[in-house]
């Protein structure tokens, strides 16, 4: 069995990902997403969003924000989902998720604060924050 070596841009994947879960427990990032990837998910499209999700959340500059994968929530025939948590809210689970879907959650909902309705199935429930 080969094994590759971890290099230091591999070490600094790691330690971002470390410093932005720490700070979310340590209450200095504002808001959660955490996208669903159970098998369900994945099979109707959670890495396309989570990959849309990253990338906007790159190119806006939102290092206050903390993105976090999560199983399956329990409601396959509504996938793909997200839960987004902002310090102090309740969370709000958002259901059939599109590419443009979840560009309008992070500018609406995370970004100005407003729910979308539209997409949104639950207020409430599980909180890590």
């Amino acid at each position: 069995m080969k094994q590759t070596k971890l290099k230091i841009g591999d070490l600094a994947k790691v330690r971002d990902r470390v410093r932005r879960t720490a700070a979310l427990r340590q209450g200095k990032a504002r808001a959660k997403i955490t996208v669903h990837m159970g098998t369900c998910g994945i099979a109707a499209g959670a890495r396309d969003i989570l990959s849309v999700l990253l990338e906007e959340i790159r190119m806006k500059k939102l290092d206050d924000v903390i993105v976090s994968t999560s199983g399956c929530a329990g409601l396959c025939s509504r996938e793909p989902m997200a839960t987004v948590e902002i310090t102090g809210k309740p969370p709000i689970k958002y259901v059939d998720l599109t590419r443009e879907k979840i560009k309008k959650i992070l500018d609406q909902h995370v970004i100005n604060g407003k729910t979308v309705s539209d997409y949104a199935l639950a207020v409430g429930s599980e909180m890590t924050h």
